[in-house]
């Protein structure tokens, strides 16, 4: 045994081996942990960067004032980060504190930390109101920044609204500041608030007995500040020593400069006041969001949003411009799956006739004028010149016999099936593109859906009104010659393949209804018209020549589709006999 563990352990080859092993379970011991290491590490710099802005945020020393907003869900984050860009350009840096509820985000929470934010969690405060609109149900949690007394002073701003301007002489406002509306209503998108506990626990305790028009926070703050429409005007002005001199009032209204309605703009399309001086926009139009694609081309003032929007930082990775990370592989998807769509169809169409397009590229531009002559010295087609004139009598008077069978009611059932696939293009579309994208990004897949899918069911609406004509038209073939043979229907087999099934109209039908769909919205921007109601008025005369161009083009199409039926099988019965 001795003699034998020394002859191994001088035989030098063994050495070698061992040590070559060793270096090969090493090198896949690196690999392996050289994966994982990767994992981790993307992982690790997530959470790393988060943690980071956790401790900036808590370590940076807080301002004895602050703007505050609240966060209900998601769906508002983007205006909560414009808002939040838009305080930052003012040159401000007081503290910017985020309110969430429950139904906020983790990814929402780091990426307003990530902006500058401080963030709070909050628990909603439940509405009173038995009767109430679904969406009011937590607004009264609007209430607790009257209870956020680490703070001197608080200036609230909502999500949908934006700040042009620096809004810091709002600190100096009263002990409550808001903006009145009209009907004598003090708004509370924009609010001055100085924190009380003892205001904040008499508010909750008189949230069960004061009513709310509204249903929600704005109607109870009406009516617990009964007298704010005789409170007198913010004056921003004032010398800090006519300030220190009078008492701190208890109520003062902010003036239109602060709360800027744009639902007001749209009445007039202008501003009441001078908009080099507005300070804060307030976007009050319910279904009309800036941050909604849409929204862009038909309101004048969301393009300050926009612009705002388009320089916002990439605080976390795919957010810059207001990007959402999420979003980029589906528009992606959405961009080139239509077009992908198309390329295929007309690969198709050019294999079903491609002997056609042969023959065009083969004969000259000589054999095609020489064939036009002939055809009309003739009078007719001359692949037929050898049918006897009895037998193109009788296949003359078989399609015009099937011609009249034509269903009355197909125009206006084609015309209905056309509309009701409008529609029903337009609502999907809308479905499947992100709101919150670019408005041109959001114009651009909403135009391409809406094709895509209005191809799709009236174009399959039509094939199968091909397919009806063709059907009635061998049921006239089989009533007209009941003794045809199995070699007759081989050969109208052979002459259906070979025949060449191009059509100009669809095209110009199709693309009629394309440039108008296009032209009726955007005439407005073309024309340089702002006004709300005259875009919208100009919308509704270029949707009525829409509407009468897709009634004639829809029931044409139909009716083409069927006498196409018709045609091909009398082009085939004309081959037939010719053999």
């Amino acid at each position: 045994m001795r003699a034998e563990f020394c002859r191994e352990n001088s035989n030098p080859f063994n050495g070698l081996k061992a040590e070559r092993e060793g270096v090969f379970v090493e090198k896949m011991f690196n690999v392996k942990n050289g994966v994982r290491r990767k994992s981790y590490t993307s992982i690790l710099w997530l959470w790393l960067t988060v943690l980071l802005v956790s401790i900036q945020s808590l370590g940076s020393e807080r301002t004895d004032v602050a703007y505050v907003t609240l966060l209900y869900g998601d769906e508002f984050l983007l205006g909560v980060r414009v808002l939040g860009k838009s305080i930052r350009d003012t040159g401000s840096h007081k503290d910017m504190v985020a309110l969430l509820s429950d139904g906020v985000s983790d990814y929402a929470n780091a990426l307003l930390q990530a902006d500058g934010w401080r963030v709070e969690k909050i628990s909603l405060l439940a509405n009173p109101n038995q009767v109430r609109p679904k969406r009011f149900w937590g607004v009264y949690t609007k209430l607790k920044i009257f209870n956020m007394t680490d703070y001197k002073k608080v200036v609230y701003l909502d999500a949908d609204t934006i700040v042009v301007k620096n809004i810091e002489e709002l600190f100096k406002c009263g002990k409550f500041c808001a903006n009145l509306k009209h009907s004598e209503r003090l708004n509370s998108g924009v609010m001055v608030v100085e924190p009380s506990a003892t205001v904040f626990n008499d508010m909750v305790s008189k949230v069960n007995t004061l009513p709310s028009y509204t249903g929600g926070d704005q109607g109870f703050l009406n009516s617990y500040y009964s007298g704010f429409p005789n409170a007198h005007v913010f004056e921003p002005n004032l010398t800090p020593e006519m300030l220190d001199t009078r008492p701190v009032p208890e109520m003062e209204r902010l003036s239109t400069l602060y709360n800027a309605d744009v639902g007001l703009y749209m009445l007039a399309n202008k501003w009441m006041v001078d908009e080099n001086e507005l300070c804060v926009i307030h976007y009050t139009l319910g279904p009309l969001k800036p941050w909604d694609w849409w929204t862009s081309w038909l309101v004048k003032p969301v393009d300050v949003w926009q612009n705002v929007r388009e320089h916002l930082e990439e605080s976390l990775p795919g957010t810059g411009g207001g990007q959402n990370p999420n979003d980029n592989f589906l528009l992606k998807f959405l961009f080139l799956l239509p077009f992908c769509a198309v390329l295929f169809c007309c690969y198709r169409s050019f294999l079903k006739n491609r002997g056609y397009f042969g023959s065009c590229c083969r004969n000259s531009l000589c054999d095609h004028v020489r064939h036009l002559y002939y055809r009309v010295k003739s009078g007719g087609p001359l692949a037929y010149a050898t049918i006897s004139t009895s037998t193109m009598n009788s296949t003359h008077q078989l399609i015009n016999g099937a011609q009249y069978k034509v269903p009355v009611y197909l125009g206006s059932i084609s015309v209905c099936i056309c509309f009701l696939a409008a529609v029903m293009s337009l609502g999907l579309a809308l479905l499947i593109v992100p709101r919150q994208v670019a408005p041109w990004t959001g114009l651009l897949l909403m135009y391409e859906w809406t094709f895509t899918f209005f191809f799709i069911l009236f174009g399959g609406y039509l094939n199968s009104i091909y397919h009806w004509g063709r059907i009635m038209t061998s049921q006239t073939l089989s009533s007209s010659h009941p003794g045809s043979s199995d070699e007759d229907s081989g050969k109208l087999t052979v002459h259906q393949r070979q025949m060449p099934s191009c059509d100009a109209a669809p095209w110009f039908y199709g693309l009629g209804m394309a440039f108008l769909a296009i032209a009726a919205p955007s005439l407005p921007c073309l024309l340089g018209i702002t006004a709300l109601f005259s875009r919208l008025g100009l919308m509704v005369v270029g949707g009525i020549i829409l509407v009468s161009f897709m009634t004639y083009s829809s029931e044409h199409l139909a009716i083409r589709s069927f006498l196409k039926g018709l045609e091909e099988k009398r082009r085939m019965l004309h081959a037939m006999q010719a053999c």
